[in-house]
């Protein structure tokens, strides 16, 4: 299959979150309580709500998305030319918007994918779920409600690397090492991204994160294939 895929049809992606408050304090009485609910047996084990709520931007009931940023392909003299622009405001609702709005507009639900490394069980689901807290039309891309697995237009380099081994998980940090392409944490990690946010609140450090995850995960499909990688000087930022 993927020999086969048009590559100038797929959207890469990867997002950013945060948990919605910086530190569990903050919570509402009512926030706590549903929180210690979520993750009981975890704090039965002898682990603070405290602790775990270091964790609370990977939820979406708890989290939210900061940034996203995407990439496309295009074809130039028998390579590949990478652009990459990225969604963020202060306002999720405004960003989650501006990215409903590209999807709308330039990719479909029957000809183009949408592809990220962990994308089915995290960067897909967690946006859907953002856009209906937020009250957003999903785009049709992402409505993926009685559809069979083969209409789902969404692919997963993390799930093609897995061989139907459903056990297996591997970053993307790791493949980018086993493939030699150059790594997206040579900054920050995804463990600093609240803390860089809230404290820091630098979020062009954090954009620019992010779109080394998608360059990552575009090389990555490129070796999959077999091909080179893109040269640096094909790779773009477009405002």
């Amino acid at each position: 299959m993927i020999y086969e895929l048009n590559l100038e049809k797929i959207l890469f992606l990867d997002i950013e979150t945060v948990p919605v408050v910086y530190r569990y304090e903050q919570l509402s009485e009512k926030q706590k309580e549903l929180w210690e609910s979520k993750n009981q047996y975890q704090i039965a084990d002898g682990t603070s709500a405290e602790e775990l709520y270091k964790k609370a931007g990977i939820y979406s009931e708890f989290g939210q998305i900061i940034c996203i940023s995407v990439g496309y392909l295009r074809a130039i003299h028998r390579s590949f030319e990478l652009r990459l622009k990225s969604f963020y405001d202060p306002d999720e609702k405004i960003l989650l918007e501006q990215f409903k709005k590209l999807v709308d507009e330039h990719y479909d639900s029957e000809s183009h994918l949408l592809c990220a490394h962990n994308g089915k069980e995290f960067d897909f689901p967690y946006i859907a779920r953002r856009m209906l807290i937020n009250g957003i039309k999903l785009p049709a891309i992402l409505n993926i409600a009685g559809k069979k697995p083969w209409e789902i237009r969404h692919l997963d380099t993390m799930e093609l690397w897995k061989f139907g081994d459903y056990k297996h998980y591997t970053s993307l940090n790791l493949l980018t090492q086993i493939f030699n392409i150059p790594t997206p944490k040579d900054d920050i990690s995804g463990a600093d991204v609240a803390r860089v946010f809230w404290e820091e609140k630098d979020i062009k450090r954090i954009v620019t994160y992010c779109e080394k995850d998608v360059a990552a995960v575009v090389q990555l499909l490129l070796r999959y294939r077999g091909e080179n990688l893109i040269p640096e000087q094909n790779i773009h930022h477009i405002e």
